[in-house]
C-alpha cells in the first residue's frame, strides 16, 4: 500500500476523530482520590467506539478498587493482528482525567462540555490524554478501512489511574505479564509544539506528605500553644534549602536540568482565624536526576527531620506517597526511537531530538522492565490547565505517524 494513501486516509477521518474526541470528553473519569467516580462510563463509551472500527480482538483487564461504583477500575487493549506475533507494538495511553480545578476560570466552555474554536477541541481530557487516544485509534481505522496488515501486531492500551500513580492501570497489566521482552511501546503522553523530541528518560519521583505537630491555643494566648503552621513554614523551607543545596548537579540531557524539590499542597489546619494551630501538612513533588539514588535522598530527608525535630521540639511525621525510580533508554540500541525518528522524517521532514523530562509516564515502567518505551507527541503543554484544549491538527498529524509506525 502506497504510504500516500494512508495519510490520505487519515485526512479523511478528520472529523470523525474530533467527534470520538468530544463523545469522550463529555465524560467525567475522576479518580476517587480526587473525589470521582472512576472510569468505568468512559471505558464503555470507548469499547462502542473500538467496536465500530471491527478490532480483531478487545479486551478487558480490569482492576478491583473498592472506593468506586461497581468496585473495579477498566484497562481495556485493542489488538490489530499483524502478519507476525512474536512480538507486538503497543501504544499506551490514559482516559481518566484530573479535575476541572476552578469552574471560574474556565472561559471558553465548561470543562465537560467540549466545544471547536478555531481549530482546537477545548474540554478536560482533551490533550490530556484524549488527544493522543483518538490519534492512535483513528490510525488503525484508517489503515484497516485501506486493507493494510501491519508487518507485527499492533495493540492499543488504555490505561487507568494514570494521573494518581498507575496502581489499577499500567503497573497493573505488567502484573499480569501483558508485555514480553522485546516488545516496543509507544506513550504518546509528552512532547513539544512541533513534535521534534523524543523523551528516553524520565526524573524519579519521590512525593511525600510532611505533617509537623504542635499544640491548639486561643489565639489571643499564643503562649498556651505550639503553633504548628509556623513551625511547618520553617521545617518546610529549612528542607527546601539542604535539599536544592546537597542535591545541585545538573545534567543537561534533562530539561529542567536539575533535580526539583518543590512544596505543593497544603491541608487545611484550623477552621477560624483566631484558632492557634495544633497541625500543619504540607506534600513535596521530588524529581531527582537519575545520577542520585532516590533511597539516599529519602535518607537524607528523614535524618534532617529527625535532627530538626530534636533541636526544636517539635514532632514531625513524614509519609511517602509515591516513590519511582526511573531508569533510561539505551539510545543507540533503540529500535523504537529509530522507527519514530524515520516516521518523523518522512511524515514531516522533522529530525528529531532524544533527551529526559521532569514529567512521570507509563513509559518508566516498561523500562524498569527492560522494554524500549519512548514518550512522543506533538503538543501545545495544555495539561491540567483550565481551558484545556487539543490542536486538531496535532491529532490528525500524529495519528499519521502511529500508522507509519504500525505498518514497519
Amino acid at each position: 500500500m502506497n504510504k500516500a494513501t494512508v495519510l490520505a486516509q487519515i485526512d479523511n477521518l478528520s472529523q470523525e476523530m474530533v467527534d470520538a474526541l468530544m463523545s469522550l470528553i463529555r465524560i467525567p473519569a475522576v479518580a476517587p482520590e480526587n473525589g470521582g467516580d472512576g472510569e468505568e462510563q468512559k471505558a464503555q463509551c470507548l469499547i462502542q467506539i473500538l467496536e465500530s472500527i471491527g478490532f480483531d480482538k478487545i479486551e478487558r483487564y480490569d482492576a478491583a478498587d473498592e472506593r468506586v461504583s461497581g468496585g473495579l477500575r477498566p484497562n481495556i487493549v485493542a489488538y490489530f493482528d499483524g502478519f507476525s506475533d512474536e512480538r507486538r507494538l503497543w501504544i499506551v495511553t490514559h482516559f481518566d482525567v484530573v479535575p476541572p480545578g476552578r469552574l471560574d476560570m474556565w472561559t471558553v466552555t465548561e470543562p465537560f462540555n467540549p466545544v471547536v474554536v478555531n481549530g482546537c477541541v477545548f474540554g478536560r481530557g482533551s490533550e490530556d490524554n484524549g488527544q493522543s487516544l483518538v490519534a492512535s485509534v483513528f490510525a488503525l481505522k484508517a489503515l484497516k478501512l485501506l486493507g493494510v496488515r501491519p508487518s507485527i501486531t499492533v495493540g492499543l492500551v488504555f490505561v487507568a489511574d494514570e494521573e494518581q500513580g498507575s496502581k489499577y492501570g499500567i503497573q497493573h497489566l505488567l502484573d499480569l505479564g501483558l508485555f514480553r521482552q522485546g516488545d516496543l511501546v509507544v506513550v504518546p503522553d509528552g512532547g513539544v509544539e512541533d513534535g521534534s523530541f523524543i523523551e528516553v528518560a524520565e526524573k524519579s519521583i519521590l512525593w511525600f506528605k510532611l505533617c509537623v505537630w504542635g499544640r491548639q491555643a486561643h489565639g489571643s494566648r499564643p503562649c498556651d500553644g505550639l503553633n504548628a503552621h509556623r513551625a511547618g513554614m520553617q521545617v518546610v523551607l529549612a528542607l527546601d534549602k539542604m535539599l536544592h543545596r546537597k542535591y545541585s548537579k545538573r545534567d543537561l540531557w534533562f530539561d529542567v536540568p536539575t533535580s526539583t524539590f518543590e512544596p505543593t499542597q497544603k491541608d487545611s489546619n484550623v477552621e477560624a482565624v483566631n484558632i492557634i494551630p495544633g497541625e500543619d501538612v504540607t506534600y513535596f513533588d521530588c524529581r531527582i536526576l537519575p545520577l542520585y539514588n532516590v533511597d539516599t535522598v529519602l535518607s537524607d530527608i528523614n535524618i534532617f527531620l529527625d535532627s530538626y525535630a530534636k533541636k526544636t521540639g517539635l514532632k514531625i511525621d513524614l509519609e511517602v506517597l509515591q516513590k519511582k525510580v526511573s531508569p533510561m533508554l539505551e539510545v543507540a540500541s533503540s529500535e523504537i526511537v529509530l522507527m519514530l525518528k524515520g516516521a518523523l522524517k518522512e511524515v514531516r521532514d522533522i529530525d528529531a531530538t532524544v533527551g529526559g523530562v521532569g514529567g512521570g509516564s507509563c513509559a518508566a515502567f516498561f523500562r524498569e522492565q527492560g522494554i524500549q518505551a519512548v514518550v512522543w507527541s506533538t503538543i501545545n503543554w495544555m495539561a491540567h490547565q483550565p481551558n484545556e484544549y487539543a490542536q486538531i491538527s496535532n491529532m490528525v498529524q500524529d495519528a499519521k505517524i502511529f500508522a507509519l509506525l504500525a505498518m514497519g
